[in-house]
């Protein structure tokens, strides 16, 4: 259903950076802090004044039907009579209401019409976000301009989201929990900065790109110039770059747009220049031939965190890219390495890659595994080739898995690298960037496809007879997560940063609570992490990202060593000049070329939490807002960026990025599985918010990089989770649900059926606001905060439980507990709001007992000034001539006590005298109050106060009664105030009176 509606509500502005409710004062409750906050106060824990049993036997029924519904939502069954899960009447569609008010973008929304009927998310969430950037809301400078500004900071930055891809409900999570700290610092009027950015995310976009060119023009991205192709991926990023700020804007995340920024930008691209050259002169980058993780599809390396590592039960077949038929993983291949000089004698060795045989340097053993010992020293004859191996002792062998007997291939093994190194071995790099076997395997294998190659391996040990047989073996397959690609170890040359000397300054900072890691729990990975830290590796063989500053000094060799000369510059005028005082040759003669290589993304995202604010400039924004207060991400970053931002940072400026960081766990789905594309329950937060029907979920997926068979399971399981697609649930909802979860400790498994929980929420919300606008009526005009004062108990009840509620708000932003905070909204809400306050705003005859508990609250006030008992809490007693007339005041002494100011609220018996040195006023023609004094005032100097007061009004009375007025109306305002006059100075001579009998009666406190 889709109605269109011309009006706006005040819902909305609840949202609003103006609205700061745990920031106002108590008083604007009209409670003093200590009612509004003490809980032990009776106001604060009484739950239902005054409530009939028929009123709480309904109360009861209504929640028991509101718990088996959450309970039916949460296990993922209905209560009776409803449909199961998954068939036409798993949830029905809500009615959509238009916002269609003609409103330009930035300006402010009408929020004076009528209210529509029905909650729609989509009217709500309509036309607040544009008004809200133009206003400056987001931005620190217009926190210094609020009444309440604190001359705080407060600052944080959005983990970078790729530029190529989607926010899914990962990121939501995010923007949730962080948008609700950096609103929450502005209600206090702290002065947030909350800097927006994505990611250049270099091997993903080039991969988006080269895909779209293929597609398009059929064209390889090697068949244009570099230049060429990074014109194209800039024109790429310009068209669909956009999309993440969309999905941000969605969700309401109010960051400052203005300071947004992109790991490419220019400024940016100084930055991570400038990074690079200062950790070279430091000694900290160096170039090297090492072993590093190869996509060969990509034809790059790539980081530690684009490696999946799958396991494997045993046998396993994979479609993998550029094999025209599966490949078969999780076998254990074992083959023999004759004994030179002993026909029969050979080692058993066992393999899961024999394509990397002709690579084998060695075979290894443990020294103290006496099945070999007769054979140290010996050598083995190679079973390809026939070269001789040396059989080697290393304690790092395993004697107890398989036969005990292990190959060494230094050139594509990190484990086989460092037992080669300590040996002296020599590697042999038979595998190529492109995945073929090179010359060194000799003809009859170079060129071939290293899997196709390991089939004609095994069927040459088969003819030589050294194959030992085929065994079901569990292991873990590196995977390239960007291509799908097995990962194979290559030697290159590269450049790689020394982490160990930054990776033990990052550890002491934890260790000695100079960088908070919340939960804590996150501590033990933090420290094992960087005590087995090795060096980084941040070459990546592509043409996307920040290029290199490094040189090569062309035929130009390093003194001594043969190694090829490198220089590195922010410039190449500068390399030149470095180049020249290196070699001791001319500038001109010199001839440089600069490293084709990009940095690793990972490089530039860590150095984002300062380059994002200008550095290595002095800005003011730099000086101001860094270090940034806080850090939150996701616990799966916290190694790989995280752990980069604290070395870098505290490398490069001198101190920490930041020195708190709160982490959230994974988000899954109901079903506690991991969001997975191949599962089809990876999200847009958008089709949450505004609904998506089941087609066009399925056309998203085809849109895809999901194989056939991929696709088709995909599909599939979104049929069976969203049968009828995903209904309309708006921002607020997606967000409240998110941050109803303990994100800091397990895993997040959200369903939509929560989401759409909140919805119901918020439904409640816009039903308790239409009838409370209802009952106030259209002429309502609200009263000054500081003039309001309650008029009944229920409202002072229900003023304390908000006051209540919001101190556990307070203490729960503090502590970062932000269910705790969702909790004591809803139960507030419902519980004490809805459920409680607006019902008995339906019961007049208790309101008439109220309004009399009222007056009694405004007498005791009035005597309380008259006394100026400023901090005493005199007791008082009421009295009536009627009897049962004070039966009605039983149930409320406790409230008339706080709200009255007074110490204990007694009965008085009818025709039982005062007690003596209390003073006296009526409340109506039957019921006297007797507040108690003595001891608590100084009669003689209360007296001249009251003389003193008692001249001026009698001044005021004198000019009034001479003042004769021209017209009827003036003459009755008058009159008015005569009377007021006149009862005032009544009630100082009678205060004045009371207080001479107390002078007769006791000294004065000062005598004592």
């Amino acid at each position: 259903m889709l109605r269109v509606w011309s009006a706006s509500p005040p819902l909305q502005t609840l949202l609003m950076p103006r609205s700061p409710l745990a920031s106002l004062p108590s008083r604007c409750w009209g409670l003093g802090p200590s009612q509004a906050l003490r809980r032990s106060h009776p106001l604060s824990t009484q739950s239902e004044p005054c409530r009939s049993s028929l009123s709480r036997r309904n109360h009861e029924a209504k929640q028991k039907r509101q718990r088996e519904k959450q309970m039916a939502l949460e296990a993922g069954i209905t209560p009776k009579g409803k449909a199961p899960a998954g068939s036409s009447k798993a949830w029905t569609p809500k009615e959509v209401v238009l916002y269609e008010v003609p409103t330009e973008p930035g300006e402010k929304k009408d929020v004076y019409r009528l209210l529509p009927p029905a909650y729609s998310p989509r009217y709500v969430e309509a036309a607040w976000y544009s008004w809200w950037v133009r206003e400056g809301f987001f931005k620190p400078e217009y926190q210094t301009r609020l009444p309440q500004a604190t001359g705080e900071t407060f600052s944080m930055c959005i983990p970078p989201p790729n530029v190529t891809g989607s926010l899914h409900i990962g990121h939501a999570l995010t923007v949730a929990i962080q948008d609700a700290l950096v609103r929450w610092h502005r209600m206090r009027g702290d002065q947030v900065l909350w800097i927006p950015g994505s990611d250049h995310a270099g091997i993903a976009t080039q991969a988006v790109v080269e895909k779209q060119l293929w597609k398009e023009r059929g064209m390889r991205r090697h068949e244009l110039s570099r230049e060429k192709f990074l014109r194209e991926v800039w024109k790429w990023k310009d068209e669909k770059g956009g999309e993440i700020s969309e999905q941000l804007q969605a969700l309401g995340a109010s960051l400052d747009w203005d300071r947004e920024c992109f790991t490419m930008d220019a400024g940016f691209s100084v930055a991570v220049t400038e990074a690079f050259v200062r950790l070279y002169e430091a000694g900290l980058l160096y170039r090297s031939q090492q072993l590093v993780n190869w996509s060969c599809t990509l034809r790059s390396a790539i980081s530690d965190i684009e490696v999946e590592s799958r396991p494997l039960p045993g046998h396993t077949e994979l479609q993998l890219p550029g094999c025209p038929t599966p490949v078969s993983f999780g076998l254990l291949v074992s083959v023999a390495f004759p004994v030179d000089g002993e026909p029969d004698a050979e080692v058993v060795v066992g393999t899961t890659r024999p394509e990397t045989l002709p690579g084998d340097v060695a075979v290894a053993v443990h020294p103290d595994d006496s099945r070999y010992t007769h054979l140290h020293g010996r050598q083995l004859r190679h079973p390809l080739t026939g070269q001789l191996l040396p059989l080697i002792t290393d304690s790092t062998v395993q004697p107890h898995v398989g036969t005990g007997a292990v190959k060494v291939t230094p050139a594509h093994s990190p484990a086989d690298a460092e037992l080669g190194a300590r040996h002296g071995l020599s590697p042999l790099s038979v595998i190529a960037e492109d995945g073929t076997m090179t010359s060194l395997c000799g003809d009859w294998l170079q060129g071939l496809h290293r899997f196709v190659a390991r089939e004609k391996i095994i069927s040459a040990l088969r003819e030589r007879g050294l194959f030992r047989g085929l065994q079901n073996h569990p292991m873990v397959l590196p995977i390239c997560s960007r291509s799908g690609d097995v990962i194979e170890y290559l030697l290159k040359s590269q450049w790689f940063v020394r982490c160990r000397e930054m990776g033990d300054r990052a550890a002491q900072a934890v260790e000695s609570g100079a960088l908070e890691l919340s939960p804590s729990f996150h501590q033990k990975n933090w420290q094992h992490w960087f005590s087995h830290i090795g060096d980084w590796c941040v070459s990546r063989q592509l043409w996307w990202g920040h290029r290199i500053p490094a040189y090569l000094v062309v035929e130009e060799h390093m003194k001594g060593d043969g190694e090829d000369c490198w220089v590195v510059g922010r410039t190449e005028t500068e390399a030149r000049k470095i180049a020249a005082e290196l070699t001791g040759r001319s500038e001109a003669e010199l001839t440089l070329q600069r490293d084709p290589d990009v940095l690793d993304t990972w490089f530039s995202s860590a150095l984002f939490p300062f380059a994002a604010l200008g550095w290595p400039q002095e800005t003011p924004d730099l000086a101001r807002f860094y270090p940034l207060s806080l850090l939150e991400t996701g616990s799966d970053l916290l190694l790989f960026w995280v752990g980069r931002m604290v070395m870098l940072g505290t490398q490069l400026t001198g101190q920490l990025p930041f020195t708190k960081v709160l982490l959230h766990s994974m988000v899954r789905d109901g079903q506690g599985r991991k969001m997975s594309k191949s599962l089809g329950n990876v999200l847009d937060p958008r089709d949450i918010i505004s609904g998506v029907e089941l087609q066009v979920l399925q056309e998203k997926l085809k849109d895809g990089n999901l194989d056939s068979t991929e696709l088709a399971i995909a599909a599939a399981a979104q049929r069976k989770d969203f049968p009828h697609g995903i209904p309309e649930c708006g921002t607020d909802a997606l967000r409240f649900a998110l941050c109803s979860h303990r994100a800091l400790g397990g895993d997040v498994h959200l369903s939509v059926s929560e989401v759409l929980s909140s919805r119901h929420f918020c439904n409640k919300i816009w039903n308790a606001l239409r009838f409370i606008l209802n009952a106030l009526g259209e002429g309502f005009v609200p009263q000054p905060a500081e003039e309001l004062s309650p008029s009944s108990p229920t409202d002072a009840w229900i003023l304390s439980r908000l006051a209540h509620t919001a101190q556990e708000c307070e203490r729960a932003f503090l502590a970062r507990e932000l269910p705790l905070i969702t909790h004591a909204l809803h139960h507030f809400w419902l519980h004490s709001l809805c459920d409680v306050y607006l019902e008995h705003w339906r019961q007049p005859a208790l309101e008439q007992h109220f309004s009399q508990v009222q007056e009694a609250v405004q007498v005791l006030r009035a005597l309380r000034a008259t006394y100026q008992l400023t901090k005493a809490r005199p007791r008082v007693l009421l009295q009536s001539s009627e009897p049962g007339e004070l039966s009605l005041f039983k149930p409320f002494l406790e409230p008339l006590a706080t709200l009255g100011h007074c110490g204990a609220v007694g009965l008085l018996p009818p025709g039982v005298a005062a007690p003596s040195g209390w003073a006296q006023a009526p409340l109506s023609d039957t019921i006297q109050v007797y507040m108690e004094l003595q001891g608590l005032v100084d009669p003689q100097a209360h007296l001249a106060l009251l003389a003193a007061r008692r001249r001026k009004l009698q001044k005021q009375l004198d000019g009034l009664m001479a003042w004769t007025p021209s017209g009827g109306e003036e003459e009755t305002k008058r009159q008015q105030r005569l009377s007021s006059l006149q009862l005032e100075l009544s009630k100082l001579d009678k205060a004045a009176s009371h207080l001479r009998q107390l002078t007769d009666a006791c000294p004065s406190p000062k005598e004592l």
